[in-house]
Order: structure tokens, then C-alpha cells, then sequence
């Protein structure tokens, strides 16, 4: 049916529909859900999240959570989706097959941000106290609380070294957190007001933004030492990190621009004017696009990865205040806050699948048939898995080694790969042998 119509695809986006949230939902952080293709949104106002199914923008479940929750993080180990509210100061965790509460955790003073470890199954929770609360994510017990800077305010992950890093606001400090021991290792100086934080797989370094200072400190993930400060030409309010180009985004918010940092040399290589206040970005990995919400402009702006060129601007809802990228259905979602909308922008350079009769299997024509570089993360999209009458199969798929032998089983999303020895290997699943059918290719494992 829709057999050789991938090499004539165009790289056009369009707003595909808008979804109106509950009056006063103020809708404030995102999330998606690999294994289940959901969307949820944190509506702070509402204490709810509302649960979008993926494939037909309805919204499925609306869940009531604690006070104020005002940031989410999924767990695709546990398949679990966890949600910080700070007014009630506990975090709820819900099923991500159900949409039922499974636990209600405590939490510090104020929990406002999130992150995901997924060499020990873990999440990390920044309290405003001062603190950070480590859950365990198959049993959803408090393991401990770490002490932190003042103001928690951004987390990342460094998987390779298994590491949290902390951003403290008010301390101008970051906090590293060994993701074993649960220890504090090291407190780094940084700039003038930390905001954001990222983690480059490829160079094994850390971006920390920092606001009043209009620069970035840099971090080296093995040493913990700091080692250099970038200048990015405005107030930097978000991060995102491209590991296809190797290079950090950097949202200015009073110069109305996004900054582009070689990973590699740690040097600007473009500065992109888009909207005014741009405030919150995400990455999308299947077309190697940019998003970035403008909250004074109430628009997006697409940016091409590999050229840094603004491809489109969509007028949106009122304050856009978070996205998320949905790889399975290629869209990426926008919560609105004053408008309480989730705006919905569709690619149409997707992954192709022709799609057969019921009997017949799937085949998949891929856009990237050269091998795949990964170090010690990989990860998938949700064109990647197999896919009969337009949706995901929920089909194992996997690592093979050069002799056939399945090494790792993996799912949509990060998949931790440190623990393999570096060298060739094959992406595998039901409809694929190696160098075979549906997508299948190389990945090249370097440490």
C-alpha cells in the first residue's frame, strides 16, 4: 500500500490538532511513555495528570496525584511513571499499562524535578529543601535522601560513569551523586544561578546553564573536574543534547536565540534566531530536528539539526512551557500553560512501514541504513520495532553479536549498553535476521 513512497518523503511538519485539557489545568511538564505509546501531562493546578494515547490524540485516563505536581519522569525498566508534587510534597507513582496510582513515595520540602538511572533502576527527585530523594524503581521504596546545593533545579544522568548531577540555583554549584553508592563524590563550582543540565554521551561530558552568568560550565564525566566555561550570547533556560551531531542546544531566553556547542571542541558553532523567550526544547532523534517553545512568541520553532536553519514556526497556545517527542508516532507534543492545550505537530518524514494484509509480514524501508555509532547508551526510536496495521508490535527486539548469538534485549527508548564489550553488532527482532529484513543494521559499540 505504501510501498516505495519512503524515497520521495519530504521533511514538512504541520500542526496536526490541538487537545484541550480541563479549564485551569495549567499544564506544565511531559512525558512519553515507549512501551505503551502515551503522553501524559502534569496539569498543576488540576492535581491530575491527563494520559493522551499516542496513536489517536484522545485523551484515555485523567489521574488524580498529589498537590502542585510539576514534574514527570517515566521508568521504561519498571514501566512506570512517576510524578513530583510539590504542593503535597510525595511523589505518585502510576502504572504505565494501567494508568492506576501503584504508590504514593515521600518525598523532601517542594520535589520539582526528576531524572531516570537506568544502570540501578533508580529514579532521583530535587527537592527545593535542599535535598534529593532516590527511589527504587522496582519496588518504589525510598532508598535514601542525598543532600544537595540550595535549590535543586535541574538533573541529568551520565550512564557511562553512572552518575547523577545536580544543578543547585542558589548555591552556583553542581552536585555529583554516584549512582552505586548513592554517595556525594564531588560539589563543582559553576556559574551565576544554574538552570539547566545535560549530559553528552559522546564526549562523556556535562553542560550545566547558567542563567545570570550567560554561560555554560562544562564538565568532564570521568574526572569531575570543570573544563571550560562557554559563553552561549543569552540566558541560557534549556538544554537538549543531539548525539547524531554531537552537539548541545542552548534556549536563550531574553536574546530570543538558540545556541549550538560543538560536544567536541566545546565551541559555538551557529547561533539560530527563533522566537521571543524560548524556554523549553527536545531532541527528536528520528529526524534529526530541534524543537524549541517560545513562550513570549506562543509559537515552535523547528530547527534542522545538521544545518541549525529554522525550518518552520507554529503559532501554538500561550505560554509553551514543555515538550516531549514522541518517536513512535513521529510527533512531538507542547503543553500550553495559560491556555491549559496541548498543542500536536506532525512530521511526515517518517520511518516508512508498508503495511500488508494480515497474513503478510511487515517491511520497513529505512532512512538510515548506515551503521549506528553508540558508546554507553543506545537508543531507540519507535520506528525501529516492528509495526502491523500502523502500530507498534510488541515484539522482543535485540542486540546480536557478529555470530548471531542475541546478547541484549532491548526496548524503545535508552537502553544501557556499558556492560557489552565494545565491537560490531546487529539489530535484531521477529521479522529480522542479521543484514536481513525490517531495518536491520549495524551498530558499532565504542567505549
Amino acid at each position: 500500500m505504501l510501498a516505495g513512497m519512503l524515497a520521495g518523503a519530504i521533511h514538512a511538519q504541520w500542526l496536526e490538532t490541538t487537545i484541550q485539557l480541563p479549564d485551569s489545568s495549567f499544564p506544565v511538564a511531559l512525558c512519553f511513555n515507549s512501551l505503551d505509546d502515551k503522553v501524559y501531562s502534569a496539569n498543576s493546578l488540576l492535581g491530575n495528570v491527563s494520559v493522551v494515547d499516542g496513536a489517536t490524540n484522545e485523551v484515555i485516563a485523567a489521574v488524580v496525584v498529589g498537590d502542585c505536581p510539576q514534574a514527570l519522569c517515566y521508568n521504561p525498566q519498571s514501566n512506570k511513571v512517576y510524578v513530583a508534587n510539590s504542593g503535597s510534597d510525595n511523589v505518585t507513582v502510576i502504572d504505565g499499562a494501567t494508568n492506576e496510582v501503584v504508590a504514593t513515595v515521600p518525598a523532601g520540602n517542594y520535589p520539582q524535578v526528576f531524572c531516570y538511572n537506568p544502570r540501578n533502576n533508580k529514579v532521583y527527585c530535587g527537592n527545593r529543601g535542599n535535598n534529593i530523594t532516590v527511589i527504587d524503581g522496582a519496588t518504589n521504596e525510598v532508598i535514601t535522601t542525598v543532600p544537595a546545593g540550595t535549590n535543586p533545579w535541574a538533573l541529568c544522568v551520565n550512564s557511562r560513569n553512572d552518575r547523577v548531577y545536580c544543578a543547585n540555583h542558589e548555591s552556583y554549584n553542581v552536585t555529583v551523586i554516584d549512582g552505586a553508592t548513592n554517595q556525594v563524590i564531588a560539589t563543582l563550582p559553576a556559574g551565576s544561578h544554574p538552570f539547566s543540565i545535560c549530559y553528552d554521551s559522546l564526549d562523556d561530558k556535562v553542560y550545566c546553564g547558567n542563567c545570570f552568568s550567560k554561560n555554560l560550565t562544562v564538565i568532564d564525566g570521568t574526572t569531575n573536574q570543570v573544563v571550560a566555561t562557554v559563553g552561549c550570547g543569552g540566558t541560557p533556560w534549556d538544554l537538549c543534547y543531539d548525539p547524531q551531531g554531537d552537539r548541545v542546544y542552548v534556549a536563550n531566553f531574553d536574546a530570543g536565540t538558540m545556541t549550538a556547542i560543538d560536544g567536541a571542541t566545546d565551541s559555538v558553532s551557529a547561533i539560530v534566531a527563533v522566537g521571543s523567550q524560548p524556554c523549553a526544547m527536545c531532541f527528536d532523534a528520528v529526524n534529526n530536528k530541534v524543537y524549541c517553545g517560545n513562550q513570549g512568541g506562543r509559537s515552535v520553532s523547528v530547527i534542522e539539526a545538521g544545518s541549525d536553519s529554522v525550518l518552520a514556526t507554529f503559532e501554538v497556545g500561550d505560554h509553551p512551557t514543555a515538550l516531549v517527542h514522541n518517536p513512535t508516532d513521529n510527533r512531538v507534543y507542547v503543553a500550553n500553560k495559560y491556555t491549559s492545550t496541548l498543542s500536536v505537530i506532525r512530521d511526515s518524514s517518517y520511518t516508512g512501514i508498508e503495511e500488508r494484509g494480515e497474513s503478510e509480514q511487515p517491511t520497513a524501508y529505512s532512512l538510515q541504513p548506515t551503521a549506528t555509532i553508540a558508546r554507553s547508551a543506545l537508543y531507540l526510536c519507535g520506528s525501529e520495532f516492528p509495526v502491523a496495521k500502523g502500530r507498534p508490535n510488541r515484539a522482543p527486539t535485540f542486540l546480536l553479536g557478529v555470530g548471531g548469538r542475541k546478547v541484549l534485549e532491548l526496548h524503545p527508548g535508552l537502553n544501557d549498553v556499558s556492560r557489552l564489550s565494545p565491537g560490531v553488532y546487529f539489530l535484531g527482532g521477529r521479522w529480522s535476521v542479521a543484514g536481513g529484513r525490517w531495518g536491520v543494521r549495524k551498530v558499532i559499540l565504542a567505549k
